[in-house]
Parts: structure tokens; sequence; C-alpha cells
């Protein structure tokens, strides 16, 4: 099969993704000064980031699917459009009520990162599958981290309501692009609306790969939200006492990170799907030593960040990549059951991390990355024993 994906293709796919996924945490590094702004506590205004994932999280149970139903480049441009319109409701929002309402809105239609990554895998030569979902998926983690770095700038040149009116704008740029540079692409399946999200449930009953991959995913990103929901207070109280802008340089470590996991995806081609799981989840777990020292050590911090990023994202990539091995006609599906998983985690993990960090401080939001991070390691291991089992 000949791929359809060109390297600028290829490039403009994975900024979209991060541009779109940028949206749901432009806030992070910003809650301590929303807070102050509203007047509320910052356990209260760490609601933001969870209003912001359970949005995403309802969009890829009832949005994505539709990739497998409607023509893509317009369901694309379309979201772009809506996700733009939720960036514009939270920068004018007189209130916290209306910042969630904005969030919300928001989170639902940027799902159209998850349409865009199996789009880039459907378009891809198999051969070069992994590789291409590790390209634009690096773009999606990449946005997730940067987020922090841009907005922490841009609201010391303006104000927190800047880096949303920007975030508006960056969305109806790329809404722009995507129209003239995507490809039309439309593969209906013979299913009705009701029919495909149904599906999906099936998919969960008969595919055990499903199962495994959407549980690690939940679990490993539980961990990395329960880091980023709660880094900005610690390194604005003392001893640190950072500003939002430099709060947000620490995205740059964690990018290194991701960027060091681009290969997961061609190991995942070459079948070393399993090992890269096996390291990237002792690596997740090894990162919380670092970042229990935190508070007492910089050099902790950085080499924690470093760390977790590297063993998120390389355990993302690797997920997806598996996955869209399996049931090729049902990759938007796949991508809808599997993400809503991810997603649910990372807006338990956030809401574990504001309420650890309220009654434990840093060690609390350490004792619970560690512990989402073990149980994953936890149940990675207990499927490798059954299935030696069963092979024996």
């Amino acid at each position: 099969m000949r791929s359809r994906l060109s390297p600028l293709l290829i490039l403009v796919m994975a900024v979209a993704t991060g541009v779109s996924v940028a949206s749901l945490y432009y806030a992070q590094p910003l809650l301590p000064t929303i807070a102050r702004d509203f007047g509320i506590s910052p356990a209260r205004c760490g609601f933001i980031v969870t209003a912001a994932q359970l949005g995403y999280g309802l969009g890829l149970l009832l949005i994505v699917p539709l990739g497998d139903l409607m023509e893509r480049r317009g369901l694309v441009v379309a979201m772009f459009l809506l996700a733009a319109a939720g960036l514009l409701a939270t920068a004018a929002a007189p209130s916290l009520a209306m910042v969630l309402a904005g969030t919300a809105l928001t989170g639902l239609f940027s799902v159209v990162a998850q349409i865009l990554v199996p789009f880039a895998a459907t378009l891809a030569a198999p051969e070069q599958r992994g590789k291409a979902v590790g390209s634009v998926m690096s773009g999606l983690l990449l946005g997730i981290l940067l987020a922090r770095t841009v907005s922490g700038a841009l609201a010391d040149l303006g104000s927190w309501r800047t880096v949303y009116w920007a975030g508006a704008a960056a969305m109806l740029l790329m809404a722009a692009v995507l129209a003239r540079v995507l490809p039309r692409h439309h593969e209906p399946v013979a299913l009705s609306y009701p029919r495909l999200l149904l599906s999906i449930a099936a998919l969960f009953r008969d595919e055990p790969v499903l199962r495994l991959r959407a549980l690690l995913g939940a679990t490993c990103f539980a961990a990395f939200s329960v880091l980023w929901t709660a880094m900005g207070f610690l390194l604005a109280a003392p001893p640190y006492r950072y500003s939002a802008g430099t709060i947000g340089l620490f995205g740059l470590a964690g990018a290194a990170g991701a960027l060091a996991a681009s290969g997961a995806g061609r190991l995942a081609d070459r079948g070393h799907a399993e090992p890269v799981t096996g390291w990237g989840l002792g690596i997740l777990l090894l990162s919380w030593g670092f970042l229990a020292l935190a508070p007492r050590s910089l050099a902790a911090l950085v080499a924690g960040v470093v760390l977790l990023d590297l063993a998120v994202q390389g355990l993302q990539i690797t997920n997806q990549s598996t996955l869209y091995r399996i049931r090729p006609e049902a990759r938007n599906r796949l991508t809808a059951g599997y993400m809503t998983c991810y997603f649910i985690g990372g807006a338990i993990g956030s809401l574990v991390s504001a309420e650890a960090y309220g009654w434990g401080g840093w060690a609390g939001v350490s004792a619970a990355g560690a512990g989402f991070s073990a149980l994953a390691l936890a149940a990675w291991a207990g499927d490798s024993r059954l299935r030696r089992r069963k092979i024996a």
C-alpha cells in the first residue's frame, strides 16, 4: 500500500494535534493566578483542569467514533472551530462557573486530536504505521507539555485571559490550514450512530488487548496528571516562589523527555511492544523517587519530570500502535474506547492531586503518583504472567 502521508502532512497533523490538546493544559501554571483573581482556594481552582479532562472524556466517547462514520476532513475542521469558541468563552468569562463551562466546551471538541491520530495511521503504509503514529503523538504530548511554557509566558506579558485569546486564534488558524492540506477521506461503516457507540463496548468485550492497554493508559495518565496539576502549587510556594512564566518553563523539561520517546513507534513496528511497555512502566515508577525530593532539590525535580514524560510518551505510542493493528476498520472506535479511559484516568489524577496536596503537601502528591504507577506495573506484570501460563 502506498502511503498518502508526506513529511509535510505529518508535520501539519502533529502541530494540529499539539495545538488542539494544548488548550486543555493552559490553566495548569495559571491556577494560583486564577484562584487569586476569583478569590477562591487552589483546591477549588483545580476543578478547571478536571472540567477540561471530563469534557475531553465525553468527547472521546461521543464524538471520536464519528470518524468511522463521517468524512474526516470536514469533521476535523468543524471541531477546531467549535473548540475555538470554547476558548473565547473562557477568555471573556466573568466567573469561575463560566471558566468551567468554556473549558468543558473546549475539552469536548479538542478530541479532534484523537481523530487526527488514527487518520494518520489510516493514511500511512502498514510498515510505517508505528512511525507515523509516533510522530503525530509526539506533537500531541509536546502540545500538552509546551502549553504550560507558552501559557506562563503569555500570562507574564498580559494576564491569564491573554492565554485563552491567543489559544483561540491558534485554533482558528489551524482550522484554515487543515481545510487546505488534509485529503478528503470517507469510508463509512454500515452502522447507525447508536450502534456505532454500542460497538465500543463490544470491542472491550472481545479484545483483551484493548482492555489491558486502556487500563495501562488510564493509570499512567493519572500519574502524569498528579504531577502536572500540583507542580504549579509547589513552585509558587516557598522555597521556590516562581512566577507563572517560570513555572511554565518546566514544560521544556517534559518536552525533552517526550522527544526522547519518539522511537517507541519504530520499536513497536519491529515487534518490541512488550519490552518497551515493561521498561516504560519501570521508568515511570522510578521517576517518583526523584520527584519526591522536589521540595529540596530542583535537579531531582527536573530529572523526575524528564523520566516521567519519557515513560508516559513511550507507553502512549506503544499502546496506540498496538491497538491499531487489531481492528483496522475500527480505529476511531478503538481510539474512542482507549482514550476515554485514558482521560478519565487523567481527570481522576487531577482530582486526587489537588486533594493530596491539600492534606499531605508534596509528600501526598508523590505518594499518589507512585501509587498509580505501581498499579500500572502490577497490571502489566499480572497480564504477562497469565499469557505465559496459557502458552505453557
